[in-house]
């Protein structure tokens, strides 16, 4: 199982380790800005690195060849549709959130801003709509009386993360498939960023 991941800071390098202990070959990473922390400890590991040529946009020339999977953490790029069809089995995501609900970049503050008792997180297909592709594994947890966002994802989603992304490899690796159950848009709400002079 050859990846290419695309990503950025804490969690990006969190997920870079936990490919490596569950045995696939990282084929490249690619980031939006060269000196992430993710860049340096994929370099310090002799992986290849790429920096995105746009900042908000992934392309197949940036995909490592022979790819069968693209992995995403906490990248803000979309992947192009060109990118997603020079990998076998597509790309997946990590969304902080149950999908179709907060949908968008800000999930974990509408999660607490909404009063949500309980929270959740989806491996998610990457597809042309943001946060829209079809869901191949998710989880809930329960949100803590009083709880910020950082706490929340620290604390609960960020683990549930790893584990759900791991286990979604772990399934690839074994049936050469991904699980995908479509999301029901009747249910859709949108996370924006939200105006921290406002809250």
């Amino acid at each position: 199982m050859r990846i290419t991941l695309v990503g950025s800071r804490h969690f990006g390098v969190a997920t870079f380790n936990m490919l490596r202990e569950h045995g696939v070959e990282i084929a490249r990473v690619v980031v939006h800005d060269g000196d992430d922390r993710l860049a340096a400890t994929a370099r310090s590991a002799g992986i290849d690195v790429v920096v995105q040529a746009n900042p908000k946009l992934v392309v197949a020339s940036e995909i490592a060849a022979n790819t069968d999977l693209i992995v995403t953490a906490h990248s803000h790029a979309r992947i192009g549709k060109d990118a997603l069809a020079a990998s076998r089995l597509g790309g997946i995501g990590y969304h902080p959130s149950l999908l179709p609900r907060h949908r968008g970049i800000a999930a974990i503050e509408w999660t607490i801003k909404e009063r949500d008792p309980i929270a959740g997180g989806t491996i998610y297909h990457l597809a042309d709509r943001m946060d829209a592709g079809a869901i191949a594994a998710q989880d809930w947890v329960f949100v803590k009386k009083g709880e910020t966002a950082r706490e929340l994802w620290e604390r609960a989603l960020a683990p549930l993360g790893l584990r759900l992304l791991a286990e979604v490899i772990d399934s690839a690796k074994a049936k050469g498939a991904l699980p995908a159950t479509p999301q029901d848009e009747q249910f859709a709400t949108l996370a924006p960023a939200l105006d921290p002079a406002k809250h």
